[in-house]
């Protein structure tokens, strides 16, 4: 019996993770995720994150929603909230890659990658953390957070699903 640890064969920041465990083909990496900054705000600036979210009223209220990759239980539809007025929004990063995202108030089944940064932030006032699935590490947004200790999760939803 041997006490070596197995080697690693890849770089999860790069996206160079062995074949038997990369849940998609795409590369990875927190400089794939960003958007063309707003005007002005950045970390510094003081959203009034009240007034810009509201809780959205689902009417399965509670129903679980599910890493696409592995199964695990990622947030609840009890969780979403409104953004700038939407629950839904588009964006496309600086490399032309287009996500829709929905917004939750907490996503438990998430992991936090590296450390926040306002650069190319989809939501004026918020800088962002790239959010993995907590079991297979697969890419499923990021979370947004203002200074003021306000924050929510941009989920891709294409990357959730509600059957397990």
């Amino acid at each position: 019996m041997s006490n070596q640890k197995p080697e690693r064969t890849g770089d999860f920041m790069t996206g160079t993770r062995p074949p038997a465990t990369r849940a998609t083909n795409r590369p990875f990496g927190p400089f794939l995720f960003r958007a063309p900054p707003h005007a002005g705000g950045g970390i510094g600036a003081k959203p009034d994150f009240k007034a810009r979210s509201r809780k959205v009223e689902a009417p399965d209220d509670g129903k679980a929603l599910y890493c696409r990759a592995c199964g695990r239980v990622i947030t609840r539809t009890s969780d979403r909230i409104e953004v700038e007025g939407a629950h839904r929004h588009t964006f496309a990063n600086p490399h032309g890659i287009v996500f829709e995202i929905g917004c939750f108030q907490a996503a438990p089944g998430c992991a936090l990658m590296g450390p926040a940064t306002d650069d190319f932030t989809w939501f004026k006032g918020f800088a962002w953390r790239v959010a993995v699935c907590g079991a297979c590490l697969a890419h499923l947004g990021w979370r947004y957070g203002a200074a003021g200790g306000s924050h929510f999760f941009g989920l891709i939803l294409d990357r959730l699903t509600e059957g397990g």
